[in-house]
């Protein structure tokens, strides 16, 4: 009998579609015509590889309401976000496109006459990711694309919520020309397929974006075959408000970092620290622009969609009901729409002001739309306590102060920090976080480079 995963639309608790498991025996199957398919794959011209990511791109286009509608389907995002999310998607594959023929070597001035050194990039080999359910699109041609510009063959297994949209991507992979063998799909338990990608011996590269808990385990099993690892793990961004900052432009930035996706992404701004003299004017104007935002399915004209799931709906109220407990006060918010038996989960966007640090929001990645403010009298203490964490994703802040400016950014141990910019985040630029969120880099010049090794080579003559 064959075995389904069964898919819901997290907005309304429909159900979508039965999605057909993998069995261990058929990945590892799958594996193994990866590994064959890349023996050729990786002799493919430079050119080619360009080519066919780039008929890829234009069949994502040619498709974006479809792909947006099967999107706001199963993960809930309004429709409005999910077109923008594939072009975002589109756009790491028209750039690795081109990074497909910048892939150089070099050569090496010998101390003797007699010898030549060279050094050439191939290829690591097979690739496997695990990609998770709030960007089901762009998480996947963000290591996809890099990945087959490099000359890897790549197998993805997405996240159980959200397998519609990876399935289609694939598909118009193949429609591009291809190869199947060279980008494949598995669908099943995660616990047991991460297990055998990061065991498996023909699998030479392992990425994952995820929990940092989760993304631990990966790496402790991939290291008795000493896989090549990426990790884009947990944040738990903050975001400063400086005394010189210009506030109307820091509220309608800290909206769009805070709220996008109902806050379930990694980078969302986690907790604002807004200094002691702009405090009253950015919770007036910040709790006054968080309460015109719109609820619903994403299907309908909203701002802020559903949870993705009863799990992530009961961490967010725990969050809430946490600081309300130990003295936050609600400005807006703080109310909720669900049903168990339907099984759909909404939050109304939430301000909390008067929030301390001994509640679990400022410590913990919350996942959805609740925004924690605490105050600061002085950078150096507001710079301590957005380094006070063990994460290093992404950090915000606002001033009109160059000076002040770049004090912060360069004391500030994240991987991507936003001066005057609530969503950073570009295909040009690489992606990735310090301490626990995370290894390596993706997009930008530096996001092939994982998918390379390095081979030196001496020739005596």
């Amino acid at each position: 009998m064959t075995n389904t995963l069964k898919v819901y639309n997290p907005g309304t608790g429909d159900f979508i579609a039965d999605v057909e498991t993998d069995s261990l025996s058929a990945i590892e199957e799958k594996i193994t015509a990866s590994h064959t398919a890349f023996l050729q794959w990786s002799k493919t011209s430079a050119a080619e590889r360009s080519s066919l990511l780039r008929k890829w791109y234009d069949l994502i286009l040619a498709n974006k309401s479809e792909l947006a509608a099967l999107m706001t389907a199963e993960n809930g995002k309004p429709l409005k976000e999910a077109e923008g999310e594939v072009l975002y998607a589109a756009g790491y594959i028209e750039w690795f496109a081109e990074e497909a023929k910048r892939v150089y070597g070099r050569t090496i001035p010998a101390s003797t006459t007699d010898k030549r050194m060279l050094v050439t990039r191939e290829a690591v080999g097979p690739v496997a990711a695990i990609t998770p359910w709030n960007f089901p699109a762009a998480m996947i041609t963000r290591k996809a694309a890099p990945a087959l510009a490099a000359g890897c063959t790549f197998l993805i297994k997405p996240a159980p919520d959200t397998p519609l949209t990876a399935i289609r991507l694939v598909e118009l992979a193949y429609e591009a020309g291809i190869p199947k063998d060279v980008m494949q799909y598995v669908n099943g338990n995660s616990e047991e397929i991460g297990k055998l990608f990061t065991e498996h011996p023909l699998i030479r590269k392992i990425s994952f974006t995820g929990s940092t808990s989760v993304g631990k385990q990966l790496m402790k099993q991939s290291a008795d075959s000493i896989k090549h690892i990426s990790m884009e793990l947990g944040g738990h961004a903050p975001l400063i408000v400086d005394e010189y900052a210009d506030i109307d432009h820091a509220v309608k930035q800290a909206v769009a970092s805070k709220f996008r996706n109902a806050g379930q992404t990694c980078v969302c701004a986690n907790r604002l620290l807004v200094h002691t003299s702009v405090k009253e004017e950015f919770v007036r104007l910040f709790t006054k622009a968080v309460s015109e935002l719109k609820v619903g399915a994403g299907t309908e004209d909203v701002d802020i969609g559903p949870i993705i799931n009863k799990k992530g709906f009961n961490k967010i109220v725990s969050q809430v009901e946490d600081a309300q407990k130990k003295g936050a006060v609600v400005c807006t918010g703080g109310t909720y729409l669900s049903d168990d038996q339907k099984g759909y989960y909404f939050v109304h966007p939430t301000v909390l002001d008067q929030v301390t640090d001994d509640m679990a929001i400022m410590h913990e990645e919350t996942f959805g739309p609740v925004a924690p403010i605490t105050t600061y009298s002085d950078i150096d203490e507001a710079i301590r306590l957005a380094n006070d964490t063990p994460f290093g994703l992404a950090a915000y802040f606002f001033t009109e102060n160059y000076r002040r400016g770049l004090y912060i950014a360069e004391n500030l141990k994240y991987g991507i920090v936003g001066w005057n910019d609530g969503g950073p985040s570009a295909v040009q630029a690489p992606f990735g976080g310090m301490k626990e969120s995370g290894i390596g880099r993706e997009g930008g010049i530096e996001g092939i480079e994982p998918y390379l090794e390095t081979k030196y080579i001496s020739i005596g003559i």
